[in-house]
């Protein structure tokens, strides 16, 4: 197993409860405050648990208009991979395609999948649970967009807007990727999941200056590098997610992951598709760039984030909108993210 102090040093990479743990006791005065510790859950009555991770990511992507979304396949367990390959080509998806649980968080198992071989293969190991296949979309550039509006209110709020750059290499035409991705600072932190991910390739040797793209999912755990792009933030892009908000009924919080190719065309509202949309499990992704940022800042915008989620939390109970859940549901909650967790954690060991 490879170690890199950097990822133990550097709290871009630190595990996620670092992250919410010393928000605990801010969350628990807004429980008290509302009294319920179930406020959160009124938040999105679109989404199932108010978009809590174990929602169905199936039915959060029937939630986008046609036009911004990839075309998308539910895959019921233990479904047999022909039946599949009939859906996919009925639908007319072809590969290279994307696969991942109905139910994920953090890039849990998302793969990019590139013929049969690997479609059989990935259902082979993971059929026990249910999955999702959707379009590969070829755009260039992805990003993530944090946007909340306050029931009642006509326009919403922005506060984050996450550039993603995908890892790469470069190339000097003696070193062999696997040598390249060792002695790239970055790229070695991810060495174990990479590697797999190009285990066909490990031993060539790019030419130089030549740019290897050694993960196309746009995930901070896949090794991806998450860029501040807050100065993007303008009346303008408020207004398409402003639009997008109102023909998404009961949705008022989260993350919208889009892909595009370039920021222009975003603004105008032409070229980009919507690969998810996220609930209060989200998080303004903008916070994990260590360039623009520090940890105690990171801490200070998800505390400010679960101030908006009591205060439309609250707002949709008052307008009889959705209701607070009870602590029973908390348990069950909690309980249901163990059993996922665990199921997925054995299904990796076999």
């Amino acid at each position: 197993m490879f170690f890199n102090l950097k990822k133990f040093t550097n709290w871009e990479y630190w595990p996620s409860f670092m992250f919410y743990i010393p928000v605990v006791p801010y969350a628990f005065y807004l429980a008290v405050k509302s009294r319920s510790f179930g406020f959160f859950s009124a938040v999105n009555p679109a989404i199932e648990g108010a978009g809590n991770g174990l929602e169905s990511k199936y039915d959060t992507v029937l939630l986008i208009p046609e036009k911004y979304s990839p075309k998308t396949i539910f895959i019921k367990k233990e479904m047999k991979t022909a039946d599949i390959l009939f859906e996919i080509s009925s639908q007319n998806i072809s590969f290279p395609l994307i696969i991942k649980p109905d139910i994920g968080f953090r890039g849990l198992l998302v793969k990019k999948i590139n013929s049969e071989k690997e479609l059989s293969q990935y259902i082979q190991k993971y059929n026990s649970i249910n999955l999702i296949v959707q379009e590969f979309i070829n755009l260039k550039k992805e990003c993530g967009i944090f946007y909340y509006r306050i029931p009642g209110e006509k326009e919403g709020t922005i506060t984050s807007i996450t550039l993603k750059k995908y890892l790469t290499v470069l190339g000097d035409g003696k070193s062999t990727l696997l040598e390249l991705i060792r002695n790239d600072k970055r790229a070695k932190i991810y060495i174990e999941l990479i590697s797999e991910l190009n285990k066909d390739k490990l031993q060539t040797v790019p030419f130089k200056n030549e740019e290897i793209m050694l993960t196309v999912i746009g995930n901070h755990s896949k090794g991806t590098q998450f860029i501040n792009g807050n100065h993007l933030i303008s009346p303008k892009l408020t207004a398409i997610l402003d639009k997008l908000n109102k023909n998404i009924k009961g949705w008022y919080y989260g993350r919208v992951d889009i892909k595009y190719n370039n920021f222009d065309e975003l603004l105008e509202g032409k070229n980009f598709k919507i690969i998810e949309i996220n609930g209060i499990i989200s998080e303004p992704t903008h916070i994990y760039d260590p360039s623009k940022g520090s940890y105690l800042n990171a801490l200070k915008t998800i505390k400010n984030h679960w101030k908006i989620i009591y205060k439309i939390g609250v707002h949709n109970k008052k307008l009889n909108n959705a209701n607070f859940t009870n602590l029973s549901y908390l348990f069950n909650l909690y309980f249901g993210y163990k059993k996922y967790l665990k199921k997925i954690k054995n299904l990796n060991t076999t």
